[in-house]
């Protein structure tokens, strides 16, 4: 097991990983980056793990990048902020493939990379206080690699707007875009988000990462390409233990009656 600095982290069928640096708002730097990019590999060769809870330490969900790291390598060529970048990117690819469902647990504020970290999980939860948004276009900066993500979570005209605007915005209007998928009270959020990661990590593990792989797999393909991909899958969901058992267990009670 890795020794972590800037995360705290929780293996269990409902893995926790813990943005633990509240002093700085969560924010995003290298090490953590890292932190995050390991513990998620753990949890994809762990079979005990069915959920990855992504939750924060202190008032903030993640405030974004580290500007004082970034300040830091204002003075580095293209390819050394090329790398750096890159880290990150590779973060929002790996949780899109990874085979488990993330769900992220937000409180407080999150922002700009923060905000991009949140959507690039499956899966967004939200206390009615908590804040989204991508203010970058205030400083000068664009939520690049954010764009991707947000191009598939939201329609145009509110990508354009919460891109353009920098508009920080409360989680049920996050919520009323398609930025999140649930808000739960304030008082009662830690039961409802243990809840509902306890119903998911109830789910057929091999019915989930099938599903997960096919719905980011047909973005971009034609109709009939991505009926296509969803026959293939079809196919091998059938030949899972998950599914052979699932359908024992309904013949058993249904008294072999079809619904």
């Amino acid at each position: 097991m890795a020794h972590f600095d800037n995360i705290l982290f929780e293996p269990g069928a409902v893995a926790r990983i813990t943005l633990n640096r509240p002093a700085k708002r969560n924010a995003l730097n290298a090490a953590m980056i890292h932190e995050i990019t390991e513990a998620l590999a753990q949890c994809a060769h762990d079979e005990q793990v069915r959920v990855v809870l992504l939750a924060s330490a202190g008032a903030d969900f993640c405030s974004g990048a580290d500007l004082q790291a970034l300040e830091g390598t204002q003075e580095a060529g293209v390819l050394q902020l090329l790398q750096d970048a890159r880290t990150t990117a590779e973060l929002f690819v790996r949780m899109r493939q990874h085979p488990k469902v993330i769900v992220a647990a937000v409180q407080g504020r999150a922002l700009a990379g923060g905000c991009g970290l949140a959507t690039a999980a499956d899966l967004v939860v939200a206390t009615p206080s908590a804040q989204f948004g991508y203010p970058e276009i205030n400083v000068g900066f664009i939520p690049a690699m954010v764009t991707a993500l947000l191009r598939r979570t939201v329609s145009e005209k509110n990508m354009v707007e919460l891109i353009l605007s920098g508009e920080i915005i409360p989680a049920p209007r996050a919520r009323e875009l398609g930025l999140i998928n649930r808000v739960f009270a304030e008082n009662d959020f830690a039961r409802e988000v243990d809840a509902y990661t306890a119903a998911l990590a109830a789910k057929p593990a091999a019915a989930v990462t099938l599903a997960k792989a096919l719905i980011y797999h047909v973005d971009g393909m034609s109709f009939a390409t991505a009926v296509e991909a969803g026959l293939h899958l079809n196919v091998l969901a059938r030949k899972t233990d998950d599914f052979e058992r699932g359908v024992k267990r309904f013949l058993s009670k249904s008294g072999g009656e079809r619904p």
